[in-house]
């Protein structure tokens, strides 16, 4: 247990933590009450109209995700990050003023959700890197893994508690609430001891630095395929918070409470998921191929679930896969990319992991709406499936690949780019030494899961 949660012994990273604890429960509150009050208060159970506000809030990603990497690579993180966290605040406290006074329409939510985006694409970018600077290097997938987890905690608690609020008293204190969760943050980047912060390599201005990072990602085929791996489940697998909705009022004939339920169980499944990432030493590729795989599975046989209780059940399965595909793809690629360019890839992975949600939200939206809801869910399964198995075929054909085949467990051995590049970081490697002296490490190498 001690090495799950071991970076929160560093006191900038535990601040850190517990505040964005607070905003993650207020940020998944939000979520769940906007969806609701697009879907059944400001259109007539539209999953399209659910589907457009998901893709406006994830549009700004496609135009400003690359500029927000040289961005984040350029200047104090620390304090960009106070920025865009009350941005994000305004825009909350914008939206519950318009609910609460009864004006809200559904263009004022589109605009919002358009401007949210926005802040979100720079915010992104800075706030993945900006954990590198609380705790060091060997530590970074651990604090990487716990983000999650508290993400996902959030929505343990964040979608039923909005649930209940929505059936007692409405979608607008719900955003209210959210709009005053965002100062956990800001508080907590304000108490921060500045000198315990480890000063990561800013970039120099220069011409061409977006330019520099395409090159940079281009002649990495192991980021390569982990960005498209995680874009195409993203854009056709992920988008929970439109499957979820219509799921819940289209083929399970919940209410406000049932639906809140969903996001709580699937979070029950990806909080094991971080559980388990936690504790993993440095993930690599064909972690994100096999979970990718496997959450199809899961994903296929969440939307073919004939009751309510098997959907739920076969959620929790879906949430463990994706964590574990989300988490292992950021470490991966943080880990194995340099620290002045970092800002940069990332910004580059999040374009293509968010961005093509305003691609894929209004087709999903679309596929529920005009073919039925449980092919919005298996949509995404299929196109999971074989996207996880394309990039093996195409690992196979270019890297060395080993399948090793054991009783107990089966494993995929892939050496590539990413894991000839993290074989060179010898402060990510345990030594020899370390290695004989510590039984657990030892008796994992002998089984093959140190291997690269």
């Amino acid at each position: 247990m001690k090495k799950i949660f071991h970076s929160l012994s560093f006191v900038n990273y535990r601040i850190w933590f517990f505040g964005a604890l607070v905003a993650n429960i207020g940020t998944w509150m939000q979520r769940i009450a906007q969806d609701w009050l697009v879907l059944r208060i400001l259109t007539d159970n539209s999953g399209f109209a659910v589907g457009v506000t998901t893709a406006l809030q994830f549009a700004p990603l496609l135009v400003l995700t690359p500029v927000a990497g040289v961005l984040a690579d350029r200047v104090n993180r620390r304090k960009l990050l106070m920025w865009t966290q009350a941005g994000m605040g305004l825009t909350a406290l914008i939206q519950a003023i318009l609910v609460l006074s009864g004006h809200a329409q559904l263009w004022h939510i589109y605009v919002l959700a358009l401007a949210l985006g926005a802040i979100a694409a720079i915010d992104a970018p800075a706030r993945q890197i900006f954990v590198g600077e609380m705790v060091p290097s060997a530590s970074l997938p651990n604090a990487v893994a716990l983000n999650s987890m508290s993400f996902n905690a959030a929505r343990l608690v964040g979608p039923g508690v909005s649930g209940i609020l929505i059936a007692a008293v409405g979608t607008g204190w719900v955003f209210l609430i959210n709009a005053i969760s965002f100062g956990a943050t800001i508080i907590a980047l304000g108490m921060m001891k500045i000198s315990e912060l480890r000063e990561l390599p800013r970039a120099p201005r220069s011409k061409g630095q977006v330019r520099d990072g395409l090159r940079y990602v281009r002649r990495r085929t192991d980021i390569l395929v982990i960005m498209i791996v995680a874009g195409v489940v993203s854009a056709l697998g992920l988008n929970f918070q439109l499957t979820s909705a219509v799921m819940a009022t289209q083929v399970f004939d919940q209410k406000a409470t049932g639906y809140g339920v969903i996001g709580s169980i699937m979070a029950i499944g990806s909080v094991a998921g971080a559980l388990m990432a936690a504790r993993r030493p440095q993930p690599r590729v064909r972690l994100v191929i096999m979970s990718a795989f496997v959450f199809g599975i899961a994903a296929g046989i969440n939307a073919l679930a004939p009751t309510w209780e098997l959907y739920l059940l076969t959620s929790i399965a879906v949430g463990f896969c994706s964590l574990t595909m989300i988490t292992s793809a950021n470490t991966a690629i943080q880990m194995s990319t340099e620290p002045s360019m970092r800002g940069r890839v990332m910004s580059l992975y999040t374009l293509v992991f968010l961005g093509t949600t305003p691609i894929g939200a209004p087709f999903v939206g679309w596929v529920a709406e005009t073919i039925s809801p449980r092919w919005s869910v298996g949509i995404g399964a299929l196109a999971s499936i074989l996207v996880a198995v394309g990039a093996g075929i195409w690992a196979k054909q270019h890297w060395r690949v080993e399948v090793h085949y054991q009783w107990h467990r089966p494993y995929v051995d892939i050496d590539g780019p990413g894991e000839r590049a993290a074989r060179r970081e010898e402060n990510l490697v345990p030594h020899t030494e370390e290695i004989q002296q510590d039984p657990v490490l030892n008796a994992e190498c002998v089984k093959g899961e140190q291997r690269v």
